[in-house]
């Protein structure tokens, strides 16, 4: 087998009956084999996806797109593939783009590889965009590289790093955590240019509730992370299977409470590493390495953690003003200022 015939397409799918036939027909045109994982799905969706040609995962009771990821891993590896394209079922993810996953696999196969739709901000609701702009910043922090869209999930998954990896995480925190902890066992993630489509599609993400969860996983990653780099010369790669951190995310009702005490002593724990970052070097050389590597890059994430509260009182005046007729968008030039890319000196 060629290196090309060595990766398939995965595909997560919920109550998406309308779209995953010609998804699959599509992504089939491309790859030997697509398997679906019909998670819990109360329409025709694993028929027409069967009908199509797919290998369907049957999933009895919805449980989100992080666990049927797991589960297409799982599948995926025991047919010896060595890695796999996730796509999305919805039609969000154009399968005629799949030739520039493959060529980018082909090239770089020990690397992940994210589509990207951030160039095409004008195609994405404004609200979406200021939130990807927002995570993009703290995972490329987390994952020590720039990452120019951390939320889409059109990827390519070397099977390799994600057997190097516990995953712990449900939903659409599972995909974040992918790219926090492959860039931070020192594994390159790349990026390939895609269409943003949104239009008429209908999307199972919830934005406060998988926002929320997203960011509040984030900041329990740093907060241990930064731990580590403190006390540590030279360790800008915290990240090992079964460290304390995953650890932690075994047992549910802890990690919870975890991530939960992170969100509220997350400011006043960034205080005590921005001092830790100061005064420790003198005794720990080149502590917090993976920030040192940037130009101010420390201040910079420690300025934005404490900047979160103003962003949201100021989405809240633009709404207030909104209903008053008075059109404002000060949020998207306060994000592109205070969350920038640290790789490219901004």
């Amino acid at each position: 087998m060629t290196l090309s015939e060595h990766i398939c397409v995965i595909i997560p799918a919920y109550n998406v009956e309308d779209s995953i036939e010609s998804v699959v027909r599509g992504a089939s045109r491309y790859v030997r084999k697509v398997f679906v994982a019909d998670d819990g799905s109360t329409d025709a969706t694993a028929e027409k996806a069967a009908s199509a040609g797919a290998d369907i995962l049957r999933i009895e009771e919805n449980r989100g797109k992080g666990h049927a990821l797991k589960m297409l891993f799982e599948r995926a590896g025991s047919e010896e593939y060595s890695a796999v394209i996730s796509m999305d079922g919805d039609g969000q993810h154009d399968p005629d783009e799949l030739p520039r996953f493959i060529a980018a696999y082909l090239e770089y196969p020990d690397n992940i590889i994210v589509g990207s739709r951030m160039h095409a901000g004008e195609n994405i609701p404004r609200a979406r965009y200021n939130s990807m702009h927002v995570a993009r910043f703290y995972i490329s922090f987390a994952s020590n590289q720039f990452i120019e869209d951390t939320q889409c999930g059109y990827r390519v998954y070397p099977l390799d790093i994600i057997k190097q990896m516990q995953l712990t995480q449900d939903r659409y925190v599972t995909e974040s955590e992918i790219l926090i902890k492959a860039g931070d066992m020192g594994r390159r993630i790349r990026f390939v240019r895609i269409r943003a489509i949104y239009g008429q599609i209908r999307s199972h993400f919830r934005p406060i509730l998988d926002i929320t969860a997203i960011t509040t996983y984030i900041i329990s990653y740093f907060m241990y992370k930064f731990f580590v780099e403190g006390i540590f010369s030279d360790k800008p790669n915290t990240y090992k299977k079964g460290n304390l951190r995953d650890k932690i995310a075994s047992y549910r009702r802890i990690d919870l409470f975890y991530q939960m005490a992170t969100v509220f002593m997350g400011l006043p724990l960034q205080s005590v590493y921005t001092l830790m970052h100061i005064l420790l070097p003198v005794f720990i050389k080149n502590n917090f390495a993976s920030a040192r590597r940037l130009d101010h890059g420390f201040f910079r994430i420690t300025l934005g953690s404490y900047l979160l509260p103003v962003i949201l009182l100021i989405i809240i005046f633009e709404k207030i003003a909104g209903y008053f007729g008075v059109k404002l968008q000060y949020v998207d030039g306060f994000i592109q200022t205070f969350y920038p890319n640290l790789w490219d000196g901004g």
